[in-house]
């Protein structure tokens, strides 16, 4: 394998490793402020048992994210020099600003949020962990859009020696692609957030333990009324994005249905293989004009084919046409649980259902499966390009030999998944044990510090009437 493949390899590995950290922790801090919203406001024990139980998992995920993405900026200016100069003018203000404006904000609260249920007032704790979740929300929005920029690069000009500069900084920012993505990438976390939640409950109520039986109820319950919500509302977005895409980048649109022939009245692919040197597809297996009502919203309309596009212009169709699919069988697998959770809600039988329990705990990992598959549509899909249309991927890469590459490789795909074991084992331990502990929760108190300090503020010794 060549340097150019080995960089990309090496850069798809550890960028989607990292992204299953922030999928994850997005959707679970919010989950963990619905827990301390509804403890404030109830009262139930239940709720701020959940959220400590909750809290632990996210302390051990966020570590995880940070660490993996540590390593991102490195990798940017050591295998992706080229990329890194010609963008730095446009891009490095974002990158810049998610660490001013999100990670030191969660940096700033985390350590209230994770240790401080105690020792702070209730609605202290409750602000911290809203804003250590809003600086996950605001994380996220820089980088997707950076990342967005780079498929619908707008509002710039090349200046000598290739270097992009921006001209209208926040048209750079809110580019055509960005709300579309933004809202699919949040989404996607809450919904990934939300299963874990609903796996790990189904677990506890599967194994029946008298003192896991209410906080279990009660998660799955909650998990599963928001996933009824959340799950057709990401889907009525990944249709918005993907009108976008057909707009923006239509040989990716072409990639995902391997269609070769521009035409009109299209049927959807449901399933082949793609021969991208004969250009055709094998094996098809079609759906007469449902094509062209899905990726246009009209029977009529016209879709563009592969062979509109130059060879060496198109994106790998086979990776793209699978993980399409991959991220759609997720997707509706997830509906098919979330609303038959529903149904046996409402005939009352929403907890004794094995095969049900058994569903959503084999359901655990489909957000994760479903994000990497989309984020794999999303970025192959632009290939050749690493700035849509301006700069090829083979004009990015730094000048680093193969072997270095290679060695730092392995490295990576050895140390990340021992760390994915700590995780595992770790986290294991923790959902093995329960929500549930040996000892009673602490009573909710007060700031301690106002205590401590008030006999020093007051002007007369303590319990003097004077």
């Amino acid at each position: 394998m060549d340097q150019l493949l080995l960089s990309r390899l090496q850069f798809a590995f550890t960028i989607g490793y990292h992204i299953l950290w922030p999928a994850f922790t997005i959707g679970l801090a919010w989950f963990v402020v619905v827990l301390n919203g509804a403890w404030l406001r109830t009262r139930r024990d239940v709720y701020r048992q959940l959220m400590r139980f909750w809290i632990r998992i996210f302390a051990l995920a966020f570590g995880m994210g940070v660490v993996t993405g540590v390593v991102i900026s490195y990798q940017l200016g050591l295998n992706w020099s080229g990329y890194a100069k010609a963008t730095a003018d446009v891009l490095g203000p974002l990158f810049v600003l998610e660490v001013l404006t999100a990670f030191f904000l969660e940096a700033g609260f985390i350590g209230i949020m994770l240790f401080g249920q105690e020792r702070v007032g209730e609605r202290i704790h409750f602000a911290a962990c809203v804003i250590v979740a809003t600086g996950t929300v605001i994380s996220a929005f820089w980088i997707i859009s950076a990342n967005s920029w780079m498929h619908t690069p707008v509002h710039y000009q090349i200046e000598e020696g290739g270097r992009f500069v921006a001209t209208d900084f926040w048209g750079v920012v809110f580019n055509p692609s960005m709300p579309y993505r933004f809202a699919h990438m949040i989404m996607a976390s809450f919904v990934t957030g939300a299963f874990v939640v609903t796996g790990v409950s189904a677990f506890w109520i599967w194994r029946g333990r008298e003192s896991e039986a209410a906080p279990a109820r009660t998660a799955f319950s909650l998990s599963l009324g928001l996933l009824a919500v959340l799950v057709p509302l990401q889907i009525f977005i990944g249709d918005q994005h993907g009108l976008n895409t057909r707009e923006h980048q239509p040989a990716k649109i072409a990639a995902i249905e391997a269609r070769w022939e521009t035409a009109r009245r299209v049927p959807i692919t449901a399933i082949a293989w793609p021969d991208e040197q004969a250009e055709t597809n094998r094996y098809s297996i079609e759906i007469p004009v449902i094509g062209s009502l899905i990726l246009t919203h009209e029977l009529d309309g016209e879709v563009r084919g592969l062979k509109d596009f130059p060879k060496n212009q198109r994106p790998p169709v086979v990776p793209v046409f699978f993980a399409f699919r991959i991220m759609v069988g997720c997707g509706l697998a997830l509906l098919a649980i979330s609303w038959t959770a529903l149904f046996l809600r409402w005939r009352g039988k929403l907890f004794n259902q094995r095969w049900f329990l058994l569903a959503a705990m084999a359901a655990t990992p489909l957000g994760f499966v479903a994000t990497l598959a989309g984020w794999t549509v999303t970025e192959v899909g632009r290939q050749p390009y690493v700035i849509y249309g301006q700069l090829r991927t083979a004009d990015a890469v730094s000048p680093v030999a193969a072997g270095a590459v290679a060695s730092s490789l392995v490295i990576a795909l050895v140390l990340y998944n021992l760390l994915l074991l700590g995780f595992w084992w770790f986290a294991g331990r923790l959902v093995w044990r329960g929500p549930a502990t040996d000892k009673p929760l602490p009573p909710v108190t007060r700031p301690v510090a106002a205590k401590a300090i008030a006999p020093v503020l007051s002007p007369t010794p303590a319990g003097d009437p004077s």
